[in-house]
């Protein structure tokens, strides 16, 4: 099976099992969005498809090969995982921090080079940071600041970059800029992005495939239409709403249905 994707998965903090015998398949070159409410296990599924968790059992499968047994130095140029809310050295200007994007492509033989060059250059371009380079990032917004951590990845070289909350805490004209640029990486560039989103009406409108999870398992996976369906919603949220199309772009939008007020006495 072309692209990522899990069979069976066990991921477990000590005896505790986070995400339970869970398979799931990320189509490559689309942008795929893992929603579902808190502790659910969605930045944990991130991690064990980014080998950063040892499954308890299962496997993780890259173009049908089982992840484990990738070198290192193979899965980081193929894999790049942007953390919830990465941390920037203070004072460390947007290209040095880009640039470390390039480390997994360094050896003891292979230092700096003309190609390392020229794809920072490229990721700074395809971010819209060329003119910022030279600044620090404790100088920048917060949606410049993702920016700055998308390049880092997209620096990197992946065929897959997976973002573990990329919107949280930014404003709404913040997120559309970040998702935008996501977007624009998968059409343009054809990365595969994979990313956990809150927002499922931003979920439903940029990814080509929702992944719904509840407690360690997937209740469901398709595309947005085949996912946001009121009785699923109401299954992974427990939220009681209404399903309409988005007159700009005809994707779901879910519509929370208001409680009823109690009527004081007159």
């Amino acid at each position: 099976m072309n692209g990522l994707g899990a069979q069976h998965l066990t991921l477990a903090y000590g005896d505790h099992a986070v995400v339970d015998g869970l398979s799931v398949h990320i189509p490559p070159e689309r942008i795929t969005a893992v929603v579902g409410p808190n502790a659910c296990g969605k930045s944990t599924l991130l991690r064990g498809l980014a080998r950063l968790l040892r499954p308890s059992s299962g496997t993780v499968l890259l173009d049908g090969a089982d992840i484990a047994r990738l070198p290192a130095g193979t899965l980081a140029t193929r894999l790049g995982m942007l953390p919830q809310q990465p941390v920037a050295p203070e004072g460390i200007t947007v290209a040095d921090l880009v640039g470390r994007g390039r480390h997994p492509h360094q050896r003891w033989f292979r230092q700096w080079s003309l190609a390392d060059e020229l794809a920072v250059a490229e990721a700074l371009a395809a971010t819209a940071l060329t003119e910022l380079a030279d600044r620090s990032v404790d100088e920048l917004s917060g949606g410049q600041r993702q920016r700055v951590w998308i390049a880092l990845a997209l620096a990197q070289g992946p065929e897959i970059m997976l973002l573990d909350e990329p919107t949280t805490f930014l404003d709404l004209a913040h997120q559309v800029e970040v998702l935008d640029l996501l977007r624009d990486l998968n059409v343009l560039r054809r990365r595969t992005i994979v990313l956990v989103l809150h927002d499922l009406n931003l979920a439903a409108r940029y990814a080509h495939q929702l992944v719904a999870m509840r407690a360690g398992t997937v209740v469901a996976q398709g595309t947005p239409t085949q996912v946001m369906r009121p009785e699923i919603v109401r299954d992974v949220f427990g939220l009681d709403c209404a399903v309409i199309d988005d007159p700009l772009t005809g994707t779901p939008i879910v519509l929370p249905r208001p409680t009823a007020v109690p009527v004081p006495p007159s």
